[in-house]
């Protein structure tokens, strides 16, 4: 790509998704709570959900928290017990068979959705184009690993782990760290950082609900009290003595 071309993928698209991500799914909590959900088709049919939504979820969440804690963690933090090769390597393994797990998941969740006449009927545009990104995007994460493969000393990961570091810090310089990665890998983190930007206008946005129930475990106990509390003295016993 020319340099222009990357400046404005991987230097300036970054900022435009992250400001879309945040500003509009404020916007949407705030203007449309109504439409603040996941839009279940279960009742339509549970079958092939259950194995596609749970096999999609496991590996997901596995490869964002595993992508989050990668690339957005210095090197100087691991460095004392883990060089970038094993860190590398790692992440081959478990990105793998997480990526492989959530590109089954998907693939079955998108194929319930276009062969199912009914659940085709109630699906919004946004829900299988949504579908399909995710499924490309898997599947284009598995092809890196052939990839990755052939620099196992980690020096790509270093530069991409270093590109995302710098810009959520505001650093200037991470473009040039991506002048050697691969088409793959740059197609990758281009449809990754577009997922970011469709979020607050799909169903995506309960991912937000999912983490805002770790408020629970802090929130303190509810107090219940019972309807015959706030009844007269007395009545409870005249109600047995006439049983």
């Amino acid at each position: 790509m020319t340099a222009w071309l990357d400046t404005l993928l991987f230097g300036i698209y970054p900022y435009i998704c992250l400001a879309v991500f945040f500003i509009g799914s404020w916007a949407r909590f705030d203007r449309d709570q109504y439409t603040w959900k996941s839009d279940s088709s279960q009742l339509l049919r549970t079958g092939s959900l259950r194995w596609g939504s749970n096999l999609f979820h496991v590996g997901v969440l596995v490869l964002f928290f595993g992508h989050f804690v990668g690339m957005l963690t210095p090197h100087a933090l691991y460095e004392p017990f883990m060089s970038a090769g094993a860190k590398q390597l790692m992440a081959m393994i478990v990105g793998g068979i997480a990526g492989v797990l959530g590109f089954i998941g998907v693939s079955i969740l998108l194929h319930r959705r276009l062969s199912d006449a009914r659940i085709r009927a109630t699906s919004k545009t946004s829900d299988i184009v949504l579908l399909f990104l995710l499924w490309l995007q898997l599947a284009l994460g598995l092809a890196t690993i052939p990839l990755s493969a052939q620099h196992l000393d980690g020096s790509m990961m270093m530069k991409l782990a270093e590109w995302s570091q710098r810009i959520v810090t505001f650093r200037s310089g991470g473009v040039e760290l991506l002048a050697d990665a691969g088409w793959i890998f740059k197609t990758h983190m281009f449809l990754g950082m577009s997922i970011f930007l469709i979020f607050p206008f799909t169903r995506l946005v309960h991912v937000w609900s999912g983490f805002g129930t770790l408020a629970y475990v802090l929130r303190p106990y509810q107090v219940v009290r019972a309807r015959r509390m706030n009844l007269p003295a007395g009545h409870m016993q005249s109600q047995d003595r006439r049983a």
